[in-house]
């Protein structure tokens, strides 16, 4: 399982399940819109890590 975190605000999801509060799909980041943004601080796409559990 991959879990993703915004290094300015630290949300977290993780990439089995989204994110269904603030509508963020399921699957790899890399999949995502070029254009996406954190939903809670709209940082870029750029500003997403990984973390292997």
């Amino acid at each position: 399982m991959v879990k993703y975190v915004c290094m300015h605000c630290e949300y977290t999801w993780d990439s089995e399940t989204g994110d269904e509060t603030y509508k963020v799909p399921a699957g790899p980041i890399e999949d995502f819109p070029d254009d996406w943004v954190c939903p809670q601080c709209a940082a870029g796409i750029e500003g997403i890590i990984t973390e292997e559990d």
